[in-house]
């Protein structure tokens, strides 16, 4: 039986194969989130990974399995390889709301009375920069999101995170040089799309 054929017997509310869906891929999918939280430099507690691995399955069927009917098997992409995307976007989300939750930039810092916004907002700089500045990053805002899930993932961890190629190597279990021509690739797509909208993108 082919996955795209277990995945719709899984859609039917078929008891066997879904026992086998939860049964092949629960150990896959708690290891992809403790695998992000590694490349973070983080030790989660079993209640946080447990809390994130029912999401993730409450995320896959809930709407009546909305979620998991979007897997295609499109490029040859398997079922495991599509989890793992499902569970980095999902764990990267909860991340996100994390930050969120600890951080207001209306928030006040410590004793002082100015919030963190005030203390980002540089008196110096023009306001006609400030303008170009915001249009710039909003172009690239844009070519970001034009990324794959799995480029953006790879820039955030690389750049936004600091985590090394060597690391990033590891955790994705492939080649240096299949790393460092990603690298390459996304960057290449990056100017590109920068080039289209009129600016240069100089890394």
């Amino acid at each position: 039986m082919n996955e795209q054929e277990f995945i719709r017997r899984c859609l039917k509310s078929d008891k066997a194969a879904w026992d086998e869906f939860v049964d092949k891929y629960s150990r896959l999918i708690y290891n992809y989130i403790h695998s992000v939280f590694k490349v973070r430099g983080i030790n989660p507690s079993a209640d946080t990974v447990s809390d994130i691995f029912q999401e993730i399955f409450l995320n896959l069927i809930k709407d009546n399995f909305y979620k998991l009917r979007q897997f295609k098997g499109k490029n040859n992409a398997t079922l495991a390889s599509w989890l793992r995307v499902v569970t980095i976007n999902f764990c990267l989300d909860y991340f996100k709301k994390k930050k969120r939750d600890r951080l207001s930039l209306e928030e006040e810092l410590g004793d002082s009375d100015r919030s963190l916004k005030d203390m980002l907002i540089d008196k110096g700089v023009s306001a006609d920069q400030l303008l170009a500045d915001r249009e710039r990053l909003q172009r690239l805002s844009e070519c970001i999101d034009n990324l794959s899930s799995q480029d953006k993932y790879f820039l955030e961890m690389h750049v936004y995170y600091g985590v090394s190629l060597k690391e990033l190597q590891a955790t994705l279990g492939v080649s240096r040089s299949a790393i460092d021509m990603r690298k390459m690739r996304i960057i290449h797509k990056l100017k590109e799309c920068f080039k289209s909208k009129g600016f240069l993108l100089d890394f």
